[in-house]
């Protein structure tokens, strides 16, 4: 029943996602005209490595930490 759940879940969402497909979004269209969605990227970028490296130290900490008991 999860599964099925699941399932019709991940399909409603994808159809969602093609309904908004013909209209063109104005605010990408402008900050790729000016450059600014190169900013965008690289701060997403900049974020989610800092997390990465973040998640990364705490679990070599725990790792040491389960290691000594």
């Amino acid at each position: 029943m999860k599964k099925l759940t699941f399932l019709l879940l991940m399909l409603l969402s994808f159809t969602t996602v093609f309904a908004h497909a013909d209209q063109p979004v104005e605010m990408a269209d402008a900050m790729r005209s000016s450059g600014l969605i190169y900013v965008v990227v690289a701060v997403i970028a900049i974020i989610f490595t800092g997390l990465a490296i973040f998640l990364f130290s705490i679990d070599r900490r725990l790792k040491k930490i389960e290691n000594e008991k």
